[in-house]
């Protein structure tokens, strides 16, 4: 095999490179490296997959059509794994531009891509942001998502409409992935975790929304990877006997499918601080605000399909993977700043 994986240069895809690697596939990693966050932090992410053998990265954009048409002219792609977008609920607000043109132009470039190029298996990223104002917990894919809060939620539920209409037309298989509230070493530092860390090692104030009363379904990074390694091989192939007098959301009679992927085990906010404070070994300075724009107050996931389907069950508690992480970044910034303390004397 050989995988085309955007977005390697990001949290979720550089850990999922690294993994299929480290099991002997052939990656092509595909990353604009944009300066939504630090790029530095992309950087590091692409050194660490080019100490291995098998990968190789090219920097460019999803939303250029010309370009990503050579790269699979270049490449005899047998699987794609689309984890490429423009991130984050917030930032949607501010930039609304940024999300049609990476989720909506990007995505669909993917699919013409896999489209003439006749790729086995696409799989991508959705989010567990399609739920949007839905309060029925555990979050099901067999439920309806057609409230999203938010254009980066409204962006993902379109990903899935569009995967569909290729499974159908063009027998594509597709299958998306609703990650819920991914968390490790190496993320995204725009995520509350992250900068919650940082700013109660720098003894500064934490803004905790909604006054504290939220409930998040925290994943590990390594059972994410877990999850998605056992679908690269598993492409759907579509349901004979799907009704399509009361049809469920998350199947089709096409070769089409969307799993939830998350810890199914939500944990409220301020635990989840509270698991930080511990291993910072550090009180964290509290600013209650109000709920923000496109913000829900709960997520959970129901896995059992994915288990189902692969075995799936994630295995890392919130204790172990905030230990992890924790001792990841203070390796990393010391780190960073010893080198910038070196350059000066160079």
């Amino acid at each position: 095999m050989k995988i085309l994986v955007t977005g390697a240069a990001g949290f979720i895809g550089m850990h999922f490179s690294k993994r299929l690697l480290e099991d002997g596939f052939n990656v092509v990693g595909l990353d604009n490296l944009n300066d939504y966050y630090q790029p530095q932090l992309k950087y590091d992410r692409i050194d660490v997959l080019k100490h291995y053998k098998g990968f190789r990265f090219v920097e460019g954009d999803l939303a250029n059509r010309e370009f990503l048409e050579m790269l699979f002219q270049e490449d005899s792609f047998t699987h794609v794994v689309n984890l490429a977008a423009q991130a984050g609920v917030r930032y949607s607000l501010e930039n609304p531009q940024a999300y049609v043109d990476a989720n909506l132009v990007g995505f669909t470039n993917i699919l013409e891509a896999c489209r003439h190029h006749e790729i086995e298996h696409l799989i991508y990223a959705s989010s567990s942001s399609v739920y949007g104002a839905n309060e029925k917990m555990p979050f099901s894919t067999s439920d309806e998502v057609n409230h999203p809060v938010s254009l980066y939620a409204a962006t993902k539920k379109a990903n899935e409409l569009l995967a569909h209409s290729y499974s159908h037309l063009y027998h594509i298989p597709t299958t998306g992935l609703r990650f819920f509230t991914v968390y490790g070493p190496w993320g995204r530092p725009d995520m509350a975790y992250y900068s919650f860390t940082k700013n109660i090692m720098e003894g500064n104030p934490i803004k905790v929304f909604n006054n504290g009363e939220m409930m998040r379904d925290f994943t590990y990074i390594d059972d994410i990877v877990e999850g998605m390694i056992r679908l690269v091989d598993y492409k759907p192939e579509g349901n004979p006997d799907f009704d399509k007098l009361n049809p469920d959301p998350s199947e089709s009679y096409a070769p089409y499918r969307v799993y939830n992927i998350g810890n199914n085990q939500p944990v409220k906010l301020m635990d989840f601080i509270r698991t930080i404070e511990k291993h910072v070994g550090r009180e964290a300075q509290l600013e209650f605000l109000p709920m923000q724009p496109g913000d829900v107050e709960a997520t959970y996931a129901d896995i059992e399909s994915l288990q189902l389907a692969t075995g799936f069950s994630p295995s890392t508690t919130i204790d172990e993977g905030i230990g992890t992480f924790v001792e990841w970044y203070k390796r990393y910034y010391a780190n960073l700043e010893s080198n910038r303390e070196s350059m000066q004397y160079i």
